[in-house]
C-alpha cells in the first residue's frame, strides 16, 4: 500500500453557504427586456405575466415599472 494516503474533511465546505454576488430579489418587479411582470422567490423567478392586459390596476403597474425595474 501506499504511505502518501491523505484524509478528506468532507465537513469543510459546508460551513458557510456561498452567498450570492449581488442582492435577492423577493417580490413582484418589471422586467423590461421581456415586457412581463415577475415574481421572484429568494431569488429565483416564480411566476411572470405579459404587462399587456395584466389584470392588475393601472396605479400598480405603474409604480412597479416606476420603482422595481429590472
Amino acid at each position: 500500500m501506499s504511505e502518501d494516503v491523505q484524509q478528506l474533511n468532507l465537513f469543510e465546505f459546508a460551513a458557510e453557504p456561498s452567498q450570492p454576488a449581488g442582492p435577492v430579489l423577493n417580490g413582484m418587479y418589471y422586467e423590461r427586456s421581456t415586457d412581463m411582470f415577475v415574481s421572484f422567490v429568494l431569488g429565483r423567478r416564480h411566476y411572470q405575466e405579459p404587462a399587456k392586459g395584466c389584470p392588475h390596476m393601472k396605479e400598480w403597474q405603474e409604480r412597479i415599472k416606476r420603482e422595481k425595474a429590472i
